[in-house]
């Protein structure tokens, strides 16, 4: 992988660097007397400083400013480093720096900042990070930064970060991709190379006879885009097993809509631009599988299911008001084909959920751009919405805690009646509705009523905490947080999730 290494440097003379990137709030007393005592008499004469990233020449070598602004409000968090860090490296960037590195310029005392320099380390590789297709264009000078050096850092935590930037990378290379580039058959090759000769395993399934049979949603989402053989559906199956005994296992299904015209709900106004990112979902789980090939925690045994399909619109599309039959026997009522999501996954959830009865300790996840709800209210952040298994457990709780000291916030909601009478049938011809037809961002609960479609289809509704089998369930909704500022089109993806799951799971 072409990200740039963590290197860890305990002592700042350990750095081997061609730029020192300071993050802080205060560039007055640090550890280093003579660099205070020049940081000092440049900002006599530069009041940018403390201010704005700055780029001073101090005995020589680069030294680039970054401040973080103020961190003792009940509203800071880690993100003031991971946006210093983006801002630094990106100056050290322009300034010819291939080989920084990063220097807390105070070690915070408070506990939401304890994880601040692999913070902004992440944030660097964020913000270096280039399209795929623009490296395949360019060449990989592009990315010109091969390593950062982390003053403070040992082997054991440099080891952790490259684990999680490389996923974190593949994730942005798959979400990030536009749609001939990454369609179904290419984002399989992508995970096959991405794989090759690591501890995970991966199975494509690309006989359309089998999809038809085996994932009968996924199947009809798919329908209009077998006319186009490169636009052929994939089912992408990861498995990792630990070595030694295995204490928990973590299954993941994964949207991976390469393309979402809307279906013969067609995105009209504009909408459509940018919905090469709505496998943001299964591009997410492929890096957090990247950063457990890495890694290789033990005790932790991982299976990611990946539906990637193309939504498109043709003749042969399917329509609302058509009635499928899923892989639970489950009578599904479309609603709206731009609520194709979660037909993509429900299959394979069940699937899953099958194989659940049977793991150690199982805790079922999905992971989509879903629904323009949870953009609309949680901003920026992911939406958890579990089943009650999960929240006994607090699995959501314990996974947004700790993204909010990974930069990788997340709110959590819950499941309630209203979601399921949301989706109950309106008559015996039907089991279940997928949707109602108007936007989600107007609908109540807009985001909280797809996990209950969620488990109906995927049997999970069957294993609450009052079954004999309770059976854990998260849906992570990261149409908010999955590309930066909102914007689909041209926002960097963030690959929401890896750093929380992997902080939770791996260390």
């Amino acid at each position: 992988m072409a990200y740039p290494h963590a290197v860890a440097a305990p002592q700042l003379a350990d750095a081997n660097h061609d730029a020192l990137i300071i993050i802080g709030d205060d560039f007055s007393s640090l550890a280093d007397a003579s660099l205070s005592q020049a940081i000092s008499a440049q900002q006599a004469v530069d009041a940018r400083i403390g201010k704005q990233v700055t780029l001073l020449v101090i005995d020589s070598k680069r030294v680039i400013l970054a401040p973080t602004g103020p961190l003792n409000r009940d509203y800071d968090d880690v993100r003031r480093y991971f946006d210093a860090a983006k801002q630094g490296v990106l100056e050290a960037k322009a300034s010819g720096s291939t080989q920084p590195a990063i220097l807390l310029a105070n070690v915070n005392q408070d506990s939401r900042y304890k994880h601040a320099l692999e913070v902004a380390y992440l944030g660097a590789c964020q913000a270096l990070w280039q399209p795929l297709e623009a490296r395949e264009y360019h060449g990989q000078a592009i990315e010109p930064v091969s390593q950062i050096s982390l003053v403070g850092a040992g082997e054991a935590m440099s080891k952790a970060l490259n684990a999680i930037a490389a996923g974190q990378y593949a994730a942005r290379d798959l979400c990030g991709t536009e749609p001939e580039r990454m369609a179904p058959p290419r984002f399989a090759d992508y995970c096959v190379e991405l794989f090759a000769g690591s501890k995970v395993s991966v199975e494509v399934i690309s006989d359309i006879n089998t999809i038809d049979k085996d994932y009968p949603m996924m199947s009809t989402v798919a329908r209009a885009s077998y006319a186009v053989e490169r636009h052929h559906p994939r089912v992408v199956k990861l498995e990792y097993v630990p070595e030694g005994d295995v204490e928990r296992t973590l299954m993941f299904v994964g949207k991976g809509l390469v393309y979402d015209t809307g279906g013969a709900d067609l995105k009209v106004g504009g909408f459509m631009a940018g919905m090469s990112r709505d496998k943001g979902g299964a591009a997410s789980v492929a890096g957090f599988m990247k950063s457990v090939a890495d890694f290789a925690p033990k005790g932790v045994k991982v299976i990611a299911y990946l539906a990637v399909v193309r939504n498109s619109i043709g003749s042969d599309c399917f329509v609302p008001d058509e009635i499928i039959t899923c892989r639970e026997g489950v009578r599904v009522r479309i609603g709206n084909t731009d609520a194709e999501g979660r037909l993509a996954m429900g299959d394979l959830l069940s699937e899953m959920k099958d194989r659940a009865l049977n793991e150690v300790n199982p805790e079922l996840f999905t992971v989509a751009t879903l629904t323009g709800h949870a953009a609309r209210a949680m901003g920026p952040y992911s939406a958890y919405v579990e089943n009650g298994p999960a929240r006994a457990a607090n699995v959501s709780r314990q996974i947004a805690d700790l993204g909010d000291l990974w930069a990788d916030g997340a709110e959590v909601s819950r499941s309630r009646r209203e979601d399921y009478d949301f989706v109950k049938p309106r008559t015996l011809a039907d089991d279940v509705l997928s949707s109602n037809n108007a936007p989600s961002a107007v609908t109540a609960r807009g985001h909280q009523f797809p996990m209950a479609f969620l488990a109906i289809v995927g049997g999970l509704d069957k294993h609450g905490t009052e079954s004999e089998k309770p059976l854990p369930y998260v849906h992570m909704d990261i149409a908010g947080s999955g590309v930066e500022g909102g914007d689909w089109q041209h926002g960097k993806p963030t690959a929401a999730t890896v750093s929380s799951l992997f902080a939770r799971y791996c260390l």
